[in-house]
């Protein structure tokens, strides 16, 4: 899962905002600069090492809050110390790209008090134009289903998408790299089936949120039986969840199924 939290720092003038705008446009991400957050939310604040700090703190919890709708948010911000760097970082991962293009920048009071991030996430140097980088940065950050690519095939009704099912997807996205779910077009079938596959894939989509780009829902017909003959060139495997949801899956099973079908092994 990557951060949707992006912080991009460095000293004034060494290109901060040219690259933020350009790469919240290619994400479709909120940005704040940090100048004019300053200006128009944290007048109070000043220049000092603890304003700066309070500063640093407000403009991340700022940006936890967009990232808790699923969308990306970049600030621009030169963040000048580790204190300022460990206040903005606080609420939630953040994805840190330190633009390292010029020796000292246009106030000297910063140029003073800043020291080099020990870590980051990348590092932008005077090597490369904004398109290049931004170009470079896109896919760490939102990755892309690529059909070519190993896939995790989960196969069901998902009526509803529940915890369970979320659990099984995201370990097989750890293990595989990218998931196919695959909804079985039940709707109508029983009464246990009633919602539409789009309903379905919506609800899939927005638990799954956080894995954008290693996931796709894509509708089948109501299958209801797999066979393989020789080697198919995959292998079928069983993923253990932790006993929670293995008990949620069996309480699920045994309501929906005749006892005289339940099998040890059964599972949607």
């Amino acid at each position: 899962m990557r951060p949707r939290k992006i912080l991009i720092m460095g000293l004034p003038g060494a290109g901060k905002t040219t690259r933020a705008r350009l790469l919240a446009t290619k994400l479709n991400a909120v940005f704040f600069n940090a100048d004019q957050v300053r200006t128009h939310l944290n007048k109070d604040l000043g220049f000092s090492l603890a304003d700066r700090i309070e500063q640093a703190r407000r403009l991340g919890w700022l940006c936890d809050q967009v990232t808790m709708t699923g969308a990306y948010v970049i600030a621009d911000f030169v963040c000048p110390t580790p204190e300022t760097r460990s206040a903005f970082r606080a609420g939630g991962d953040t994805f840190v790209i330190w633009v390292d293009r010029i020796a000292s920048g246009r106030f000297e009071d910063t140029n003073d008090l800043f020291v080099a991030p020990d870590q980051v996430d990348l590092r932008i140097t005077q090597e490369g134009t904004a398109e290049d980088w931004c170009e470079r940065i896109v896919p760490l950050l939102s990755p892309t289903f690529n059909p070519r690519r190993p896939t995790a095939l989960f196969l069901g009704r998902y009526q509803p998408f529940q915890d369970r099912h979320k659990a099984l997807v995201i370990e097989g996205i750890r293990r595989v790299g990218q998931a196919c779910i695959a909804v079985r077009d039940a709707v109508g079938s029983t009464r246990k089936s009633p919602f539409p596959f789009d309903q379905v894939k919506s609800r899939i989509e927005h638990a799954l949120k956080d894995y954008d780009g290693r996931f796709v829902v894509v509708s089948v017909p109501n299958i209801s039986n797999i066979f393989y003959g020789g080697d198919a060139g995959f292998s079928v495997g069983r993923i253990r969840v932790d006993q929670r949801h293995e008990r949620l899956r069996r309480h699920s099973v045994k309501q929906e199924m005749p006892s005289h079908t339940i099998r040890p092994d059964a599972h949607e």
